[in-house]
């Protein structure tokens, strides 16, 4: 095993997500997932460099080396966050990929786009839960963290800007504001779904389609 790379990944905490089961995940990826982790289960509190040490099946000192104050160890769980959030979907996966013509598929590019929409949700939903937990550890702590909430903030546009060129692509003329109103309504939903009165129950996919697919024709011209 080198220094960078993890020959086996260790006996998780409870509830910890399959993105952090997979081999052969470096170093700093197993540090950043158990610290994930380990936010989901034991909150902002829990969350320790020997924490993370012991919890990975690390030698002591491991997470340190990588990530010498809380700070950055709090900023690696963030971008980790922000590149485990991003494989939702599969490239093939999105509406209007690029070099991808609106409609290839032959349907309805607005139908096509609420149900990827719907699909990344219910995914989120159903499997990443714990990362949902963890996300909301990390933003209140960020209101409290400038140099974390430059992280985090930075990580959000990564998803904003995405929206923002969907929504042009399906014909908004305000694609910013419309973004902005679409983000709101997913965000909502999940932490009705993660931590709201809601947490017992996940819609399903179709009900997700047809609730995305109202409120983008509610945005969008005829």
């Amino acid at each position: 095993m080198t220094a960078d790379t993890a020959d086996q990944t260790p006996a998780a905490p409870a509830g910890r997500s399959r993105a952090s089961r997979e081999p052969r995940i470096s170093r700093p990826e197993l540090i950043a997932d158990t610290a994930l982790a380990l936010l989901a289960e034991r909150g902002m509190r829990g969350l320790t460099h020997r924490a993370v040490d012991e919890a990975a099946g690390l030698p002591q000192g491991s997470t340190s080396n990588h990530a010498r104050t809380r700070a950055a160890l709090l900023a690696a769980a963030v971008r980790r966050l922000a590149e485990r959030e991003a494989r939702v979907l599969a490239p093939d996966e999105m509406p209007h990929r690029p070099g991808a013509a609106r409609g290839a598929t032959g349907g309805d590019p607005l139908a096509e786009a609420a149900g990827a929409l719907a699909l990344a949700l219910h995914r989120t939903l159903t499997g990443g839960r714990e990362l949902l937990v963890a996300r909301y550890e990390l933003a209140l702590e960020a209101t409290r963290r400038p140099e974390l909430r430059a992280f985090y903030d930075t990580a959000g546009r990564a998803f904003r800007d995405p929206l923002e060129t969907l929504l042009t692509s399906l014909g908004s003329a305000t694609p910013a504001r419309h973004a902005q109103s679409l983000a709101a309504w997913c965000e909502g939903l999940m932490f009705l779904c993660a931590a709201g009165p809601d947490h017992a129950t996940t819609p399903d996919q179709a009900t997700l389609h047809q609730d995305l697919t109202e409120l983008l024709r509610g945005m969008l011209p005829e």
